[in-house]
């Protein structure tokens, strides 16, 4: 089964953990480590869901996938 992508970064400006989904529009979540903050999108992706299709709008099929860079030298 596919799921949604997660991005994960450090964020200097808010001095935490930055989580998101970019097949879902505004998905994110923070947290004080890496983990945290993917167990924290993953609420959020959740609540997402839920909130879309108790609108009736469209969810998304996973589809986004990062680039493969090859190592050089």
């Amino acid at each position: 089964m596919k799921d949604y992508h997660i991005n994960v970064f450090f964020s200097e400006e808010d001095d935490c953990y930055v989580a998101d989904i970019p097949d879902l529009g505004f998905c994110s979540a923070f947290g004080s480590s890496a983990e945290e903050a993917v167990h924290e999108v993953t609420i959020a992706k959740k609540a997402w869901l839920k909130a879309a299709k108790k609108e009736g709008k469209l969810i998304p099929e996973p589809r986004y996938r990062p680039a493969l860079y090859q190592r050089i030298g």
